[in-house]
């Protein structure tokens, strides 16, 4: 296989293709990259890897965003120190998750269990892991021509964390999201709010279009928290939320008509 390696301590890296000398020596380590904005650059002017080893911690931010920027539609394992970021990586290409110090016979595994993968997707192999990353990633679907409408069903809640409490808040007592220092958050009609682990665009696909709008980069608002809207200056629109969101929100004049047009205009 031709394998990529996106991890940002070089340490690390090396470690890695030792390791992979070891464990699968017919393979090709065709690149080594450190960062989101390396990688992305890489994927679009490269032919696809088979497979991509990738750190999650990058120099410049999490490798999720890459998957937001880039189709990958190449299996990928995930290799960090992290433990709390499993779930995540399941949601898009991985097909393994090792905590480092990376073993032998931890990438033994991953790289078996990847060859069983391929072995059981018969007899169009390409065609059928193809099909399944599609479903694994729901952007690689939507570049392939496959609405997320299509390829993934709406949510209809999200799963919060309250000290060492987890709980589900239905789609229908949630009011907005928004990002605060990169981190994204729900608000409840109550004025609660609790952080989740989703980006913008993941939020933006899994929801219903018909109520909830991405009002702009910060913050995507369910219909009943639009209070007020007023015109502002160069076509904009400045909108009220309810509960009250700390800072000004705008629309922009790019996005005003499809905002009056989802109001109902």
């Amino acid at each position: 296989m031709n394998i990529l390696i996106i991890e940002d301590e070089e340490a690390t890296a090396r470690k890695l293709q030792r390791l992979l000398a070891q464990v699968a020596p017919t393979d090709t380590v065709v690149g080594q990259l450190a960062s989101v904005e390396q990688s992305v650059e890489w994927l679009r002017t490269h032919p696809m890897p088979e497979l991509i080893l990738m750190d999650i911690e990058l120099a410049d931010g999490q490798s999720f965003e890459i998957f937001n920027r880039v189709a990958v539609t190449c299996p990928v394992i995930f290799t960090t120190a992290y433990d709390e970021f499993a779930l995540k990586a399941f949601k898009v290409n991985s097909i393994d998750y090792l905590l480092k110090p990376v073993r032998e016979d931890d990438l033994r595994g991953a790289l078996a269990k990847l060859q069983a993968l391929k072995q059981s997707l018969t007899p169009n192999l390409q065609a059928s892991l193809a099909n399944l990353l599609q479903q694994l990633n729901p952007s690689v679907a939507a570049q392939a021509g496959t609405s997320p409408a299509e390829s993934r069903p709406e949510r209809t809640r999200f799963l919060v964390k309250q000290g060492q409490r987890l709980f589900s808040v239905p789609t229908e007592d949630i009011t907005y999201f928004f990002t605060r220092s990169k981190i994204v958050f729900l608000k409840a009609h109550d004025g609660q709010e609790w952080m989740i682990d989703y980006t913008m665009d993941e939020l933006e696909s899994m929801l219903d279009n018909r109520r909830f709008f991405r009002l702009n980069r910060q913050i995507i608002a369910e219909l009943r928290a639009i209070d007020k809207v007023h015109l502002y200056f160069n076509g904009k629109l400045k909108v009220s939320l309810q509960p009250a969101f700390a800072e000004e929100v705008l629309v922009s004049r790019e996005k005003a008509g499809d905002f009056k047009r989802w109001l109902g205009e």
